[in-house]
């Protein structure tokens, strides 16, 4: 027995060491899965002679033996790799990092953690979770919390060094950053450099003190406001909004109404403030006093609850004020019904700005008793241009460019280097042109979308000025905000005018006549001026249900422009059965779906929750803020799940939103993430992370 004993121990080793010798000449592979596999099987023999060759293995040029080799590195437990390991975690590749932090987790030394908490504030979302999971199996405590801890006290120390001793580059970006923290230590820093003798710095910490949400610093930041430096004023007007304290309104009132470069952000910032008996006062004020931007702009934030009349009624008796009633109107709206008499005499002022403004009011009134008032007043503007707009060109106007005129097409013939014409070779390039113009519009209209025709250039047959017009422009408008008798056909003819100025308030005012001028408008949106595509998106949104159903029905159908349609409805509402086609936007990716989840978050459209949770898998997305925001407004606790993903983010911002959404959502699976959040560098996150945790109460606590 002993002999066949010894024969079948040395047949076993022959054939160990036959597959070792092969998979050690499988490390010199060209193929990269090769190598990968014979690491992985060489680690399972578990020799320590082969960390060497896991150590040259690292550094391949292939992620996926890099993977292997950080794998079988962790294997090893042996305390000299955790440098390389270290490295692994800075690799290119996700994938690497995912498997070097959980190396690092079998080794379980304290400079293992080191890096592992390190590069916790330096990597991706997947890589983050990966670490918290990797101090979990290390038996770290409150693995996140230390992480977030280490990962905040290293954004501090690197702003606060760069306050001090940076340039004034690295100073200004400090300081803001520093602001966006909210500690009280950033405040006590902040508030001295609001009178730095450079302006940048001074500025950059107000807006700095905005962020921190202190109300400590508005009395320093007001006093800012009777500065003469723009930016300065500009980044005091901006804090002072985000600081919400209402004893800021008179002074913001007082920037409002001296009709300065920042009077406009002045009015904003009066407008986003909580409505109380003051603000409320503050914008009826600059309705009447402000210019004309900043006037219509808080006359429209009081439109819902109006501004008393009897000034607004006063000033448009007055010669001298005639024009600020006018603003007032226009902002207010219906609710300035009371001051229709007083407007209707003014549409025949010999002041032409007047009766520009006198127009507006009335059509933003909408009462239909201003009818006649405006027809006689369109008849006169009518005239008024008759003679500017006729035709010098009495012919029919060609619709396609001539031979050699085409600026969109190649030169018919180029001459070589002795000056011989080659028309073969241009003629061939105007047939590639031709064949790719065709396939294009082959593939629009496969796609049902609209090819839009250019219009010939209106200065090739009148001389009218584009200024002029805009009196009967405006007059056209009004008609249809009236449904004056008779306006529909007429407008009808505007919308086909070949000057884009009348054609657009032909289209606006036919989108104001209700269903059947929507009806008879909503060709106008596959015009080719951008201009009138955004007027005329507005004007349908406007009108509720039927004309953002028209805006909805036309979103397959645009390409880029769908910007212009979802911008409308995002202003103004969608209807429910938006939701299918918003989702396919959403699914489309790109700019268009932050408009497109915002509109179904509004809309809380849960059909729409795994478009949005699905999207959320897209790294590089760039709506991940608003899909985040959108399924908190939906409230689906299924979501949950992947919104919470996003409480690993390396971005504040999606941090940010993934609380606030969990909040809505309230669920409280995530409570240990959650609190881990509260020790966040920035104060948004800390701030949204316990507003979770309170709504979701002692269930929040049994989850840590």
């Amino acid at each position: 027995m002993r002999p066949l004993v010894v024969v079948l121990s040395l047949a076993l080793f022959s054939g160990c060491q036959g597959n070792r010798d092969q998979l050690l000449a499988d490390l010199q592979s060209p193929r990269p899965e090769v190598r990968a596999h014979a690491v992985k099987s060489l680690a399972k023999q578990g020799n320590a002679e082969d960390l060497v060759l896991f150590s040259r293995a690292a550094k391949d040029m292939a992620s996926i033996v890099r993977g292997e080799a950080a794998a079988a590195l962790g294997e090893s437990q042996d305390p000299r790799v955790v440098d390389l390991l270290g490295e692994l975690l800075e690799d290119a590749d996700e994938d690497v990092q995912g498997r070097a932090a959980m190396a690092l987790a079998k080794v379980k030394n304290d400079k293992a953690k080191a890096y592992l908490t390190l590069q916790y504030g330096r990597r991706g979302r997947k890589t983050r979770q990966i670490i918290v999971q990797a101090l979990k199996t290390a038996n770290v405590p409150g693995a996140m919390a230390e992480s977030v801890a280490a990962e905040s006290k290293a954004i501090w120390d690197r702003n606060l060094l760069a306050l001090n001793e940076g340039t004034l580059p690295e100073r200004v970006g400090a300081a803001e950053e520093l602001g966006k923290s909210g500690r009280p230590e950033a405040i006590n820093r902040l508030l001295p450099l609001v009178r730095d003798s450079q302006v940048v710095m001074a500025a950059a910490a107000v807006r700095g003190l905005g962020d921190a949400g202190d109300r400590r610093a508005v009395p320093a930041i007001l006093l800012l406001l009777d500065e003469s430096f723009p930016d300065l004023r500009e980044a005091s007007i901006g804090a002072l909004r985000k600081l919400q304290d209402p004893s800021s309104v008179q002074k913001l009132q007082a920037v409002a109404v001296e009709k300065s470069a920042v009077s406009a952000l002045a009015t904003d910032a009066i407008a986003a403030l909580p409505r109380t008996p003051e603000t409320e006062k503050a914008l009826c004020t600059i309705a009447i006093e402000g210019a004309r931007k900043e006037a219509i702009d808080a006359a429209r934030a009081m439109r819902t609850k109006g501004c008393p009349l009897e000034p607004i009624i006063e000033s448009l008796s007055r010669n001298s004020g005639v024009e600020s009633g006018l603003q007032a109107v226009i902002g207010l709206g219906p609710s300035a019904q009371g001051a229709l008499p007083k407007v209707l005499p003014l549409l025949t002022s010999s002041d032409s700005v007047q009766r520009m403004l006198a127009v507006e009011a009335v059509a933003a009134i909408g009462d239909a008793s201003a009818a006649p008032a405006l027809q006689k007043l369109y008849e006169q503007e009518l005239k008024a241009i008759e003679g500017p707009r006729q035709d010098w060109v009495t012919a029919a106007l060609p619709q396609v460019y001539g031979s050699g005129f085409d600026p969109s097409a190649p030169a018919a013939e180029s001459e070589d280097s002795q000056g011989h014409k080659d028309g073969a070779k241009g003629s061939k390039q105007v047939q590639l042109f031709e064949r790719v113009r065709a396939l294009n519009a082959q593939r629009a209209r496969e796609a049902g979308r609209v090819l839009v025709q250019p219009r010939v250039p209106t200065e090739l047959y009148d001389d009218v000025e584009p200024l002029s017009l805009q009196p009967l422009a405006a007059v056209l408008r009004a008609l249809g905000a009236v449904k004056a008798p008779g306006a529909l056909e007429l407008l009808k003819g505007y919308a086909g005018d070949p000057n884009v100025t009348l054609r657009t308030a032909g289209l606006v005012g036919l989108a104001r006549l209700g269903p059947e001028g929507v009806e008879a408008a909503k060709g106008g949106m596959y015009e080719a001026e951008r201009d009138l595509q955004k007027a005329l998106a507005e004007a349908l949104a406007q009108q509720g249900e039927a004309g953002q159903a028209v805006l909805v029905s036309m979103l397959p159908q645009f390409a880029s422009e769908k910007l212009v349609l979802l911008d409308a409805l995002n202003q103004f509402g969608a209807p429910a059965s938006a939701s299918e086609a918003l989702q396919a936007v959403v699914r489309e990716g790109g700019a268009e779906a932050v408009l497109a989840a915002s509109v179904l978050g509004r809309l809380k459209a849960k059909d729409a929750v795994p478009t949005l949770s699905k999207a959320l898998d897209e790294p590089a997305s760039v709506a991940r803020r608003e899909v985040l925001l959108a399924l908190g407004e939906i409230g689906d606790t299924q979501a949950a799940e992947v919104v919470a993903r996003d409480l690993y983010h390396d971005q504040p911002e999606v941090r940010f939103a993934a609380a606030s959404a969990l909040q809505k959502i309230g669920t409280p699976a995530q409570g240990e993430a959650l609190d881990a959040l509260k020790s966040d560098y920035y104060r948004r996150v800390r701030d949204a992370a316990s507003a979770a945790l309170a709504k979701n109460g002692t269930a929040a606590e049994g989850a840590r």
